[in-house]
């Protein structure tokens, strides 16, 4: 065949490397996950431009709109390098919502954006599983999303994801609010890493000469399925705690660690000053911290070290939020107090690395 012939052949989207054929597989494959996650306010059906939800079906009387956006980092590297990609989802859920309740606000719906080079539907049907049960755990509907097959930009086998959840609060429930001198501070505990701080943690495996397929040196188990423990969701339980009253704000620990995320609950007049030996890191934490030869300050500010969510709560209330939190499951501790200060954070005693969780 001459250049010229070539160059007079018909060619398709599916010739660029795109097949909207296995685009419309996969919603057809993921319409029962998307039912699964049905509440008041959404149908659980997906194919129209746009995600609809109903905020007047929710009950609000006066409600707010709150709005969070995040990825999960390079813990995404993990999940393409080891195949297991069940619970990532799961992760991409929790950090939007996780952030949305700290503001006092119901996750009410969910969307999600995936993006590779060449779409292999059984890699993506398991990612949006996880999507789809991480907003059953949250309560909220996964409305809709978009799924980008865009050849050059990504390498083979690689993919990207984003999440967007939108929440509301009654206009008087929005936190922080009426932060005081004396309240307590109650730590939730972590289910490990999370989704922060995955660039330093795969240079200490690195660092270790360990591979995804190595024991964890820190729990019985397979290192990959270790450090892909999914970024615990606190929705149900601290919506529960708040609607028993006496919470006056909350910090989700994310990247910055206890050293970022809670002075931003914090009113300029105020601070606070946290027991570092009521602070029990997860055993991944002590490993990290040995194997990495990281500093204390540095693996507070990086890591969540074993606290995913800090609650500012009135003092006459700590106990009472607690047993409610206990008893949805949580591990709770009091780590400190509020105290006069300039918005900033003091530190006392040591973390024991050696007594964890």
């Amino acid at each position: 065949m001459s250049k010229d012939s070539k160059h007079n052949v018909p060619l398709t989207y599916a010739d660029a490397g795109v097949s909207i054929d296995a685009g419309n597989a996969l919603v057809s494959a993921i319409g029962p996950l998307i039912a699964a996650t049905r509440r008041p306010g959404a149908d659980g059906t997906i194919g129209g431009f746009g995600g609809v939800f109903d905020l007047k079906a929710t009950g609000y009387s006066d409600p707010l709109l709150v709005a969070a956006n995040d990825g999960v980092g390079t813990k995404l590297r993990i999940a393409i390098e080891t195949g297991r990609h069940d619970t990532i989802g799961i992760d991409l859920v929790a950090m939007c919502v996780n952030d949305l309740i700290v503001q006092g606000a119901e996750p009410l719906f969910f969307l999600d954006y995936f993006a590779t080079g060449k779409l292999d539907n059984g890699v993506a049907e398991n990612v949006i599983a996880g999507i789809a049960k991480g907003c059953e755990m949250a309560g909220c509907a996964l409305t809709g999303g978009e799924t980008a097959e865009m050849p050059g930009m990504y390498a083979e086998g690689d993919y990207d994801l984003a999440g967007f959840s939108v929440g509301a609060v009654e206009r008087g429930d929005l936190l922080p609010a009426n932060v005081a001198e004396g309240d307590v501070l109650l730590a939730l505990a972590s289910d490990g890493v999370h989704s922060n701080g995955y660039s330093l943690v795969r240079r200490i495996v690195e660092r270790a000469e360990l591979d995804w397929s190595s024991d964890a040196p820190f729990q019985g188990g397979n290192l990959s399925e270790a450090l892909l423990t999914p970024t615990r969701i606190y929705v149900k339980p601290v919506l529960k705690a708040l609607a028993a009253g006496g919470i006056h704000a909350l910090a989700h620990i994310t990247g910055g660690g206890l050293t970022e995320n809670l002075p931003r609950v914090l009113p300029k007049h105020l601070g606070a000053a946290i027991g570092l030996d009521a602070v029990t890191p997860s055993p991944v934490f002590s490993w990290l911290k040995d194997a990495g030869g990281v500093e204390e300050t540095e693996m507070l500010r990086t890591f969540n070290c074993g606290t995913g969510m800090v609650l500012v709560v009135a003092a006459d209330r700590a106990d009472a939020i607690t047993e409610i939190l206990t008893g949805e499951g949580e591990r709770v501790s009091t780590i400190g107090t509020v105290t006069a200060g300039d918005g900033e954070v003091s530190y006392s005693g040591q973390i024991n690395w050696a007594a964890t969780a």
